[in-house]
């Protein structure tokens, strides 16, 4: 996690990093289409988006960061991360043209949880988690040529061969990348700041050890922050964690994530569990919150949540004044859904967008939604397009848990008195545990 000073300077075609190159690599530079709106992006409303597409390169509040997803680096199949990496550096080049604040974030899970013939002393060893891995993933993380931040998923310390504590693992980790602290706070723009949440157990983990697990130090670092950075000064905060927070209405896997306790941050922990969702609705400085983990991609709108709904739709969610964002992966062998994408955040005092980069079209950049800002602490979304489904999708089991599933003990207004159902869960209740701490 070098932190050079951002650059007004364009960006030059960074190196491949030695280690990945002499070792792994196939270099591809296919060629880069950027999809521009001519005179803006015409809204529903009749209205003109046009405050956010251009900048002199001097606004202060002006920023731009690029997303990665589960990244999952084989490292004998780097031939996607290096087309995905030129592409984005392209894309890089073309936003410094636009704010000198640029800056990129992964979403964690940096690693293959297979063997992938890393160690020839230990042919069973799984790759994620170990010092070779996170050493090629800081040095392919570095070759953007941005400042990057960090999070660790529910696969980052499972170098269980390796390291005998969770303690020792997060210490390589750390020292990796460069971080003093498993969370991150960076001012990208003025009064704008990206904020990481790191998962730190997985050895120690009560139930599944790929529950991703928020510790108690950074839950309270992270309460502090928003309370001293308050949405009526101004202050924008955007939350970067592997797996969302429950009440965020993403697009959910139930035969996997949900099932198995490991969807939501600190899944298993009811109080803990809600607990983020109740600061979002608190702190109405929290505009935007990324994630990952579930491998999905970005052409469904239910991989972006709004704060509000319309009232034909369901009942009122209450997600503050913040914006769920799902991140698809750039590998093609990790993808569920075929798709391979990343996220680009560009924003400034008028608001922000949240755009799809596709590593399938030459890193195209398509926009996905506009969020502008209308005070302080409300703000107006407009998703861009409608669902881009493809054949595969009818057969690949979606769920998004809704009040009245089965299961479902309680109203929105019962929220501190409701319980768990005692429903086992089985063949005839699958959509009971989703219930945990829902809010």
């Amino acid at each position: 996690m070098k932190d050079p000073q951002f650059s007004s300077g364009v960006t030059t075609m960074a190196t491949i990093p030695s280690r990945i190159y002499t070792a792994y690599l196939a270099i591809f530079t296919p060629q880069l289409v950027i999809c521009f709106v001519p005179g803006g992006l015409k809204l529903k409303n009749g209205l003109v988006r046009s405050k956010m597409t251009g900048s002199d390169g001097e606004d202060p509040t002006a920023f731009s960061v690029g997303i990665l997803g589960d990244l999952h680096i084989d490292p004998r199949k780097m031939d996607d991360y290096v087309v995905g990496r030129d592409q984005w550096l392209k894309v890089i080049t073309l936003e410094r043209q636009k704010t000198n604040n640029v800056a990129l974030v992964s979403l964690g899970d940096l690693g293959e949880s297979k063997n992938c013939d890393h160690n020839p002393a230990n042919p069973f060893e799984l790759f994620a988690g170990t010092t070779v891995c996170h050493e090629i993933a800081a040095e392919y993380l570095e070759s953007f040529d941005v400042p990057y931040e960090v999070i660790g998923g529910n696969h980052d310390l499972e170098g269980i061969d390796e390291f005998k504590s969770d303690k020792a693992n997060l210490e390589l980790f750390l020292t990796a990348h460069g971080k003093e602290t498993p969370q991150f706070c960076r001012n990208v723009a003025d009064k704008t700041l990206l904020v990481g949440l790191c998962s730190t157990i997985f050895r120690d983990a009560r139930y599944t050890s790929h529950e991703v697990i928020i510790d108690d130090n950074q839950i309270y670092w992270f309460e502090k922050l928003v309370r001293d950075h308050p949405a009526d000064e101004g202050w924008k905060v955007f939350v970067f964690t592997h797996a969302p927070p429950n009440g965020s209405g993403l697009r959910v896997l139930q035969e996997n994530h949900v099932i198995n306790g490991c969807c939501w941050l600190n899944h298993s922990d009811e109080l803990k569990c809600r607990k983020f969702i109740e600061l979002v609705r608190e702190h109405r400085c929290i505009k935007g919150w990324f994630s990952g983990h579930f491998h999905l991609g970005q052409d469904y709108q239910d991989s972006i949540t709004f704060p509000t709904i319309d009232p034909s739709e369901g009942p009122y969610p209450n997600r503050g004044s913040c914006v769920f964002v799902q991140t698809s992966v750039m590998r093609k062998g990790t993808s569920r859904d075929g798709r391979q994408q990343s996220r680009l955040l560009r924003g400034n005092k008028y608001g922000f967008e949240i755009c799809t980069v596709d590593h399938q079209k030459g890193g195209s950049i398509r926009l996905d939604a506009t969020i502008t800002y209308r005070d302080d602490s409300h703000e107006v979304g407009v998703y861009a397009h409608e669902d881009q489904t493809l054949k595969q999708d009818e057969y690949f089991k979606i769920y998004t848990p809704q009040v009245g599933d089965q299961g479902y003990n309680c109203g929105p207004d019962q929220d501190d008195i409701c319980i768990l159902t005692e429903c086992p869960v089985d063949e005839e209740c699958t959509y009971t545990v989703w219930k945990r701490c829902v809010c």
